[in-house]
């Protein structure tokens, strides 16, 4: 089935250190202005590679994505009357 994956935002201070994260997992997005990388990594294997990043000397701070613990269910997912009459559905 599907591996449960989760991201980490590493922030660093040169962008010639990004071969050397790439090793660790996924990289999705590196920002050159703002100094961070977004790097996808499974989950059963995220506290381990943490901690090896973490100790790197061209990192400064590495943080976990809170994205698969955030539920996406709402309670009322019922559309609003007002908005429902604004959208004209199927009309030309």
């Amino acid at each position: 089935m599907f591996t449960k994956r989760q991201g980490l935002v590493i922030w660093f201070q040169h962008m010639k250190n990004i071969r050397q994260i790439k090793r660790y997992g996924h990289l999705v997005h590196a920002s050159k202005k703002h100094k961070y990388a977004l790097l996808y990594v499974n989950q059963d294997e995220i506290e381990d590679v943490m901690t090896k990043l973490s100790k790197l000397h061209y990192i400064q701070k590495v943080e976990p994505s809170y994205k698969p613990f955030i539920r996406t269910e709402y309670e009322n997912s019922k559309p609003d009357k007002a908005k429902e009459y604004d959208y004209k559905y199927g009309s030309i």
